[in-house]
């Protein structure tokens, strides 16, 4: 009971980072789709609402659905729903990824989001949509080892706007003050590279464990 609790703890790690996300993506769907009036603040979104949705569609069935992906137990015991799961979160991922690229190429980018940041989201964008087209790759040649450390910072990278609600908190709760353009960036920036340092820990772990013997020498 103890180990299956404890199987459980990443993927509700996981879709508690997502909530922020995923709440203020139900928002934004709620806004374009039941008639909100146009402010400054929203007129962009309404400009081009098509990328908008599918990226939050997009975002939240990955989020959601690929933290489950991340409980062992769970994965073992229903092979099949973790394959069927995995047809869906790719193409879901790749949607993410393309549409925030694409937005942060054409849309209109509010003030504060050109510059640094502008280059981060393509640089992590550009990283995601690459580690799901490597983590596909790998496992149509059914190398599951180099699909799952594909995969991890796939979604790693994906869950990027998670990490930075807790940047941003951590900040402001620190200084007190709201971050200024140049720290904003750094602290959208770091969440990424923090999630992708913990994806290649886990890796790197996981790898650890797989080794032959490793299993009988822990036990």
């Amino acid at each position: 009971m103890t180990d299956t609790k404890a199987g459980w703890l990443i993927p509700t790690g996981l879709l508690a980072l997502s909530f922020i996300p995923v709440l203020a993506g139900a928002v934004r769907v709620s806004e374009l789709t039941g008639g909100a009036d146009i402010t400054p603040d929203n007129a962009r979104f309404f400009a081009e609402p098509v990328p908008v949705l599918l990226h939050i569609v997009a975002v939240t069935v990955y989020s959601v659905l690929g933290a489950f992906q991340f409980a062992p137990g769970f994965r073992r015991r229903r092979p099949a729903w973790h394959r069927a799961v995995g047809r869906v979160l790719m193409p879901c991922g790749l949607v993410a990824a393309l549409t925030g690229l694409w937005m942060t190429l054409f849309a209109t980018l509010p003030p504060g989001d050109a510059g640094l940041l502008t280059g981060f989201r393509l640089v992590f964008g550009s990283a995601m949509a690459v580690s799901l087209a490597l983590g596909l790759a790998a496992i149509l040649r059914r190398d599951v080892a180099r699909h799952r450390a594909w995969m991890t910072r796939g979604y790693a990278l994906g869950m990027g706007a998670g990490t930075q609600a807790v940047t941003q908190s951590l900040w402001l709760v620190a200084t007190g003050a709201t971050p200024g353009e140049f720290t904003r960036a750094l602290l959208l920036g770091a969440s990424w590279v923090i999630n992708l340092a913990v994806a290649e820990w886990v890796i790197r772990r996981r790898s650890r464990l797989s080794r032959p013997g490793r299993a009988g020498r822990s036990g």
